[in-house]
Order: C-alpha cells, then sequence, then structure tokens
C-alpha cells in the first residue's frame, strides 16, 4: 500500500498530530513526542501503528461491518441488558475473526524490526487508540482495552484483534451515543510499544494542572509500584505529588508529596493468551517509601512542562496535559509512555468563579480526596460490582469500592461518587471531573460505613472530600471577576488551608495578607515539634508515643526531616497558588493549650491560667524550651524562598511585645540562614496586636519592614476582653470599639509617615459593616479578608474610594 493514508502499519516516528483520524490521538501524540521531544532529552519507548485503515480494512474484508450494524440497529443505551447482550455480540465476533493475510504480515514486519532494536521475543504493550478520541469535550478515560507484556507475532495479532473489540465494550457504546460520534465515523487505531519495565519498578500520571481547581501553574503527578493499570483504575490509593511551575527552570519547587498505601501492585505473569500480568501485595517497605526521588518528581515535572508547552505552541493555544509515565525497574530510566490534551478544564471561562459553601455543620461521617469543588444531596445506592448496576437510579449517590470504565453508563446519572479505594488520576476521578459532579474517593471504608437509601451531602468545596449523613443546606455563588472594580487599597486574602489555595486565587486579589503556620501544623504535621526532635525529655521515649510518631512519618528519615518538609510544602502551596504576588507567612502562633493538643504536647507545654497572654508567639521563638522548633520553621521559610525559588513570601512576627524582644527573634532568625543583610529581597512584618506596638510605633518600624494589624487581639488587649470571655461581659465592646479604631488610625498614620507596609488581617472588615471604609478613609495600604467576603469588600471599597475621591474634588473647587 503506497498512500500513506491508506497504509496498515506505520512506524511511531512516522506519525505526528496531523494523523488523528488515521492512527488515533494516543497514537500520534507517541509519535509526535518522538519526533519533537524525545531530540530534548525525553525518553520515549519506540513502537508501530495499526491504522484506521486498517481496522476499517478488517472489518470489511472479514464482513462484520454488516453485521455490526445489524446488531446495534435501534440500540436503547439506556437498556442495560439489552445494551450488554449486543455489545457481547459484536465483541465475540470481531475477536473470532482472522486478519487478512496481507494485515497479519505486515504485523509481523512491524514486530519484527521492534525485535531488531530490543532483543528477539521483545515484550511490547497493546494500547486502543480511537480516531475520535481525546478530541475537546471527549476523554474516553480507559474506555478501550490495554494489553501488557505482550510478546511474538501470534500473541500480538491477538491483543490487537481484542483491542480492536474494546471499540464496542457496553460503555464505550453509551458513550458514543451521548457523546453524538456515529460509531462508524470512530475506528480503532492500535499502538504496539516497547514495554518499560515498571512491573519491576514504578509507574503513574502526571497532569501539567491542579486536577481539581484547574490551576495552571502546577503538576500534580501520582505514582505507585508496578504497572501503571491500577493507577489509572484507581485500585490503590497512590503517592501524590505537586511542582511548581513557576520558578521549575532555576529551582526545585516540589511543593508537596503525600505518602499512599499502595497496597497492591500488578506485574508480569506467565499466564497464557493475552491475559500476562497479576495483582500482588506490596511490601511493608514499598508501603512506607515514596515511589519516586524528589530528583525523579522533578524530572517528570520538566518533560510534563515541556510536553505541555511543544503542544500548546502546536495548538496555538493553552492546551494542558495528561500524560502517563513509567520507570523502568531495571534500567533505572524513566519514560513517558502516553500523553494527550487535557479536557476538563482546558475549556473552562476562567473568568467565572463559582462558590460552594455549608451553610449547616455536622460532624462529617467520612473523610478522602476531593474531586472538583462543588456540593450534592442525594440517596446512597451501595454497589460493589458492575453486574449490578442496573439497581442504580438517577440523582444516587453511587458508593463503591472503585470504578472502572464498564461503570460510565451510570456514572453519567450520578449526583456524586465515594469510593474506597482511588486517588485523584483514578478513573472515578477523571470522569467525575468531566462529568461536573463531586466525588471523594480513597475513604477506605465507605462501602462499609454508608448504607443503600440513606441521605448523603458529599461536599468537595474544601480541603478534603467530606461525606456527611443528611440533606445539609448549602449555598452557591457566582462571581464574573472580569466585572469586579479595581481598587487602590489592595485587597488580599487569608488563607486557612493550603489545599483550597489554588481555587481561592481565582478570587480577585493582591495576593495573601495572611497564611497561619498553625493551621498547616495542626492539619499535615499533628505533631509538636520538640517530640519530632527527639531531646531526651522524660516521657519522649514512651513505647506508644514513639509509635504514633513513627507512623505519622513513614516515607521520612526522622521527624526533623518530616516538619520541616511538610511545613515548607504548606507554605509553598499557597505561595505558588498567587506567585508572584506578595504572601505574607506568620510564624506559629499557638498558645500553650493549643500546642498540648499536638501528638506529645502535653510533655512539653506548662498549663496556663489564661494562654492568651502567656507564651506565645515571639516570645517562644528565642526560648531554649522552644527554640530548637522554632529554627526548624525558619530551615522550611528559607526553604520556600531559596530552594523553591518562591521569593514573594515574607515572613511575620506574631504578638511581639517589646522592640528588644523583635531584635531578639530577627537576630535567631540570622542565625538559622533567614538573613536581610544577606538576601536583599527579604522582608519581615511584625503583627500589630498589642497597644505596645502601636504606642511605640516608631521603634517597631526601626527594626521590622512593616505591619499587619490584628484587630482581633488589638481588642481583646485594648478593651480588656477575652475572646473566649463569659456572656456576662462579651457584649461590652467589640472590633468596632472607638478606642480600637483610634489605635488603628494611629498605627497606620506611623506606618504612612515611615513610608513602611501597613495592612490589616484582622476579622473586622471580614464582620463588620463599615469597617472597611473606614480604613480606606484612613489610607491604609490593604485589607486582607477571609475569602467568602472578597468580592461584596471589593465592591465596598471602590465605592468608599469613589465617594473619597469626589469629597477630595469638592474640596479643591
Amino acid at each position: 500500500m503506497t498512500h500513506r493514508n491508506e497504509s496498515f502499519i506505520l512506524p511511531f516516528r512516522k506519525v505526528a498530530m496531523g494523523d488523528v483520524a488515521h492512527v488515533g490521538g494516543k497514537n500520534a501524540s507517541l509519535g509526535e513526542m518522538i519526533q519533537f521531544l524525545e531530540p530534548k532529552g525525553i525518553n520515549i519507548p519506540d513502537g508501530f501503528v495499526v491504522t484506521a485503515a486498517a481496522y476499517r480494512f478488517f472489518l470489511k474484508e472479514a464482513g462484520l461491518t454488516a453485521f455490526i450494524k445489524k446488531t446495534l440497529r435501534g440500540l436503547d443505551t439506556r437498556n442495560l441488558s439489552d445494551l450488554a447482550r449486543r455489545g457481547s455480540a459484536v465483541r465475540t465476533a470481531i475477536k473470532k475473526a482472522e486478519f487478512p493475510n496481507v494485515l497479519r504480515e505486515e504485523i509481523a514486519r512491524g514486530y519484527s524490526a521492534l525485535e531488531k532494536r530490543y532483543g528477539r521475543g521483545v515484550d511490547v504493550a497493546v494500547r486502543s487508540s480511537a480516531t475520535a478520541e481525546d478530541l475537546p469535550g471527549a476523554s474516553f478515560a480507559g474506555q478501550h482495552e490495554t494489553f501488557l507484556n505482550i510478546q511474538g507475532v501470534a500473541g500480538v495479532s491477538e491483543a490487537i484483534r481484542a483491542a480492536m473489540a474494546s471499540l464496542f465494550t457496553n460503555r464505550a457504546i453509551s458513550y458514543r451515543v451521548d457523546k453524538g460520534f456515529d460509531h462508524f465515523k470512530v475506528a480503532l487505531s492500535v499502538g504496539v510499544q516497547k514495554m518499560v519495565r515498571s512491573d519491576l519498578g514504578v509507574s503513574g500520571v502526571l497532569f501539567t494542572l491542579d486536577t481539581e481547581s484547574g490551576f495552571k501553574d502546577v503538576v500534580f503527578m501520582d505514582g505507585a509500584w508496578g504497572l501503571g493499570e491500577l493507577v489509572v483504575q484507581g485500585e490503590v490509593t497512590p503517592d501524590e505529588f505537586k511542582v511548581f511551575k513557576g520558578t521549575l527552570k532555576n529551582h526545585r519547587p516540589l511543593i508537596g508529596k503525600q505518602l499512599g498505601t499502595k497496597s497492591r501492585k500488578m506485574i508480569y505473569s506467565k499466564g497464557k493468551g493475552i491475559k500476562r500480568t497479576k495483582i500482588v501485595s506490596t511490601s511493608e517497605r514499598e508501603r512506607s517509601s515514596f515511589v519516586l526521588s524528589d530528583d525523579e518528581v522533578l524530572q517528570l515535572a520538566r518533560w510534563g512542562v515541556a510536553i505541555e508547552e511543544h503542544y500548546t505552541k502546536l495548538h496555538k493555544r493553552w492546551t494542558p496535559m495528561d500524560i502517563e509515565w513509567a520507570k523502568d525497574g531495571k534500567t533505572g530510566e524513566l519514560f513517558i509512555v502516553q500523553a494527550r490534551p487535557e479536557t476538563v478544564h482546558s475549556l473552562r471561562d476562567f473568568s467565572k468563579v463559582r462558590e460552594y459553601e455549608l451553610t449547616e455543620k455536622k460532624q462529617a461521617l467520612l473523610r478522602g480526596a476531593a474531586v472538583g469543588s462543588t456540593i450534592a444531596v442525594g440517596k446512597a445506592r451501595v454497589i460493589m460490582d458492575a453486574k449490578d448496576i442496573k439497581q442504580f437510579k438517577k440523582g444516587e449517590v453511587l458508593v463503591t469500592d472503585m470504578t472502572d470504565p464498564d461503570w460510565e453508563p451510570i456514572m453519567k446519572i450520578a449526583s456524586a461518587i465515594v469510593t474506597d479505594k482511588g486517588g485523584r488520576t483514578s478513573h472515578a476521578a477523571i470522569v467525575s471531573r468531566e462529568l461536573g459532579i463531586p466525588c471523594v474517593v480513597g475513604t477506605e471504608r465507605a462501602t462499609r460505613a454508608i448504607k443503600t437509601g440513606e441521605t448523603l451531602t458529599v461536599d468537595t468545596s474544601g480541603s478534603d472530600g467530606l461525606v456527611f449523613r443528611g440533606a445539609l443546606q448549602f449555598r452557591v455563588e457566582e462571581h464574573n471577576v472580569k466585572r469586579i472594580p479595581k481598587t487602590k487599597t489592595k485587597v488580599m486574602m487569608n488563607i486557612a488551608t493550603p489545599e483550597t489555595a489554588f481555587e481561592k486565587s481565582f478570587l480577585p486579589n493582591a495576593g495573601v495578607g495572611l497564611a497561619r503556620e498553625e493551621f498547616i501544623i495542626a492539619s499535615s504535621i499533628g505533631i509538636h515539634p520538640m517530640a519530632l526532635l527527639g531531646d531526651g525529655k522524660k516521657g519522649a521515649d514512651d513505647a506508644r508515643l514513639q509509635k504514633r510518631i513513627r507512623e505519622r512519618i513513614r516515607g521520612w528519615k526522622n521527624g526533623k526531616e518530616y516538619y520541616v518538609d511538610k511545613l515548607s510544602f504548606g507554605i509553598a502551596m499557597i505561595a505558588a497558588a498567587f506567585y508572584p504576588k506578595p504572601v505574607i507567612v506568620r510564624f506559629s502562633d499557638f498558645k500553650t493549650n493549643e500546642y498540648r493538643t499536638l501528638i506529645g504536647g502535653d510533655l512539653y507545654e506548662p498549663s496556663e491560667e489564661n494562654p492568651m497572654i502567656g507564651w506565645r508567639g515571639a516570645s517562644r521563638y528565642y526560648h531554649p524550651a522552644f527554640a530548637p522548633a522554632f529554627a526548624l520553621e525558619v530551615q522550611a521559610l528559607k526553604k520556600v524562598r531559596e530552594e523553591m525559588g518562591l521569593t514573594n513570601v515574607i515572613p511575620m512576627i506574631p504578638f511581639c511585645r517589646t522592640p528588644e524582644e523583635g531584635r531578639r527573634v530577627l537576630k535567631t532568625m540570622e542565625k538559622h540562614g533567614l538573613s536581610r543583610k544577606r538576601d536583599k529581597t527579604l522582608k519581615v512584618y511584625v503583627m500589630c496586636e498589642i497597644p505596645s506596638n502601636v504606642v511605640l510605633a516608631d521603634a517597631f518600624l526601626d527594626i521590622f519592614d512593616g505591619m499587619s494589624i490584628g484587630s482581633n487581639d488589638l481588642t481583646q488587649l485594648t478593651v480588656g476582653i477575652d475572646r473566649d470571655a463569659s456572656e456576662l461581659v462579651r457584649g461590652i465592646a467589640n472590633e468596632d470599639d472607638p478606642a480600637v479604631r483610634e489605635l488603628i488610625a494611629q498605627a497606620i498614620r506611623a506606618a504612612r509617615r515611615r513610608g513602611k507596609y501597613i495592612g490589616i488581617c484582622g476579622q473586622a472588615p471580614s464582620d463588620i459593616p463599615g469597617f472597611s471604609e473606614f480604613l480606606v478613609k484612613e489610607g491604609i495600604e490593604s485589607i486582607s479578608l477571609n475569602p467568602d467576603v472578597v468580592v461584596k469588600t471589593i465592591m465596598r471599597i471602590a465605592k468608599s474610594e469613589r465617594s473619597k475621591s469626589g469629597r477630595r474634588r469638592n474640596m479643591k473647587t
């Protein structure tokens, strides 16, 4: 066959993205990468393509075209029994048919060429690639079959026929009908690719964006031991990694990693036919270890960015990528084995921001990884086997162990999905994301904790995916960012949890006015830092305590490394979300009673009658009983700024009672590597939350680069009311008290006079009507707000600024 478009077999390196109609998206992409990205150092296993022309020729010569048309005529995909019967008949017919001689001979020649390069009996992956696959609005998400560890011409030919037959799986037939694809305008090409021995190594998936929020500047990666099918299918909870793109060229911005359970892996087996893999349990060492080193994660991230850049240039629009990778256990080499355009967020209008929020509070029944940022209510339907999906009714919450493409006919009518297993790149996650429904994966016990028929609320709007019993009330608010006015006063945000930072970054903002380390320490670390340092304190060697600590720090060499990494990841997630805008990070401000709630905390914290005005903030940092722990905080922040390159982070000292205390803290920071003398880009702010900070504002501004007003603590210490005060005195005063306003006004005037930063990060502007107008009038530089009030406060500030400008014009005239 001489005409290219009629060729039955083509080497990967002879096809590119212009050949999708002939070889399908997957194969076209492999050829594109081998031609244009392999020369840049990206490893891609070679192979050949059985084209769509070969598929059509085979169907025609075997008399299958007419048979398939007749079998599928009048099909109603909602009739699942009829769909299953007809789909099975078509698949059986394709698998039993023999290839025409000319096609059989060309397949043999293609495999022989691979044997010359890789050795006799080379093991290959046989992957399907539909010609309509991975087009905008369509993601087949594993609907067609892949066969691994196939050897010999006979085995390859059998696997190719089986892959072609998978074009007519029940889920694929149903999906095409839903998407409006004609069954015969979609053909199936097959890729035959040299296997990467990840059965002896590791594999996974990476996306060149955040899969939940659509945030563009991060690479999100999953990985597990063995062949990659278990990660894609969601049969294991994989390790997770996040890398920030913005500083990747010159730094090491690994901004997050989470150890997965990885309880099973898929490896080679010596079975007969084309089922030549098996699933086995992983070892304790494998479960307790990350599948990739930091260097390997960064290498894959760089490859992912290079692939995205190539496809963006090719398509002349932003093209985030969904990429499968593998590490060969024999050679230790990393490979890219597939890449396709991401089809959900790439088509999204980012000017529209929709916020979901529960307005009713309740104890969560289950937690897992959140997919999407929505909330849904429905009755549960627990189904453990795909053969029982006929029981499912529209609008129910699907609760199952895991999903695969066989479940798709009911997934599209579910209000939400909850699974025991899987990560954010599992089948359940991918399909839920495309459908726009909330999904909570990796709960570990959903199928045991939930009963069919009970009403559930599924909430993926926060940092974790949460499942509640009952129908909880929630609100939905949509904003068009393009219609929100600009203001002279900078509007920043208070970000509590790193996991929400990407989503919140889409709101109009001038950066982060307050990121609290204690939220990261409490949720991500959970252990008192001194307990992690193992200082030999009496009781610190308690067997039960040490067991709890060992369980927490699995995957890390020691407690110190764990603390620094986890804290730096939390800070970096927030810094990356808003880069290059300023992100003000407050060092830890736990009170002694709060520190005592951490694992091991009771060994290191005294009992104080009033922790609110006790051993907290700056007074801890240089004290011998806490200084080693503060050193870890400094190291974490130094890592974020210097190793990751996120120099937009500005450290802030809380509860600094005297200028002398401020100098001692700065000296301690310098001792551990954060020095403004050495790093001219480094600024250090102080919280203005004690009356002494206002009275001695000039003295504090002599040593700090700016102030951020904490209106909550300032109120308590000005009017003498503890935030936990009893009802007997609580109503006497609040943050709107004239005395508090006067101190705030003085602080603003002092900082403005000195030309230094002055902002506010307290609760008052978020909660008190008219307070933001007061701040604008006084000339504050920035107001940091809780995300839920950002838009409406911006509108008020814009109005206040217009009014202020009008008054000035009138005065001049």
